[in-house]
């Protein structure tokens, strides 16, 4: 479903990413852990072109998401993304923060648009929500309707860059526990987390990124259990 190859990102004179590759498949589940500042944001941001790679090509389904010639918004319909701080629009409520995209970007009408809208707020919850704004809301349940908004575009792939990292502690088991449900529906998500937890439970693979590099690659249980770079293993230690 995605190809990252030889994947490159300076801001400057500051070489954020060195090189990365990665292939994820469909349906998998792929979590990147590792230090602040060690380029995670950046890469997954990088991969619906948020940021700009310097260097290296995103090939997603079969495309090249650098070939200038390619319809970028077409191909970024099909990338759910779910940031860190919601970015929820405070002025409209709920049901609107949902159905803006559709009607703007899927050209439905306002009738389906609330039927979704409403559907996705059931999924995760939320359906009694539908007319209050943003600041009614926990974080808990801001970032669900930011899931449900992501959901409601119909993505073939989800992005999360640190979703729970602006959560009070018991806010965070509510947005893990809708992510999990997403992967058991068979979701392909690309997750960067400081839960360790959720990636040993949830993931097929984790990647640890640091300083720019991929380091280190592997199944939850070898990864976490036995990891074979220096550096993984200073990390972990101090996480786990």
């Amino acid at each position: 479903m995605l190809d990252v190859i030889n994947l490159e990102k300076s801001f400057g004179k500051l070489h954020v990413l060195r090189g990365i590759n990665v292939t994820i498949k469909k349906s998998q589940v792929v979590c990147v852990i590792g230090p602040s500042g060690g380029g995670k944001s950046t890469f997954i941001r990088c991969l619906n072109l948020l940021e700009k790679p310097t260097a290296g090509d995103i090939i997603f389904e079969g495309v090249s998401l650098m070939n200038k010639k390619v319809n970028l918004d077409e191909h970024r319909r099909k990338i759910g993304m779910v940031f860190q701080h919601f970015n929820l629009f405070a002025n409209k409520n709920v049901l609107n923060n949902i159905t803006l995209a559709l009607m703007k970007v899927k050209k439905m009408k306002r009738e389906e648009a609330d039927e979704l809208a409403m559907k996705m707020l059931k999924r995760v919850g939320l359906e009694e929500k539908a007319g209050q704004f943003p600041s009614q809301l926990s974080g808990g349940q801001k970032q669900r309707v930011a899931i449900a908004r992501s959901l409601a575009m119909n993505p073939d792939i989800m992005l999360f860059d640190e979703p729970t990292s602006a959560l009070d502690p018991e806010m965070v088991g509510e947005v893990l526990s809708l992510m999990k449900e997403l992967a058991k529906d068979g979701m392909t998500m690309v997750v960067v987390t400081h839960e360790i937890g959720f990636a040993r439970e949830v993931a097929d693979r984790i990647l640890f990124l640091d300083q720019g590099v991929i380091l280190e690659e592997n199944s939850p249980d070898e990864l976490l259990n036995h990891p074979v770079h220096e550096r993984t293993k200073d990390f972990l230690s101090k996480v786990l």
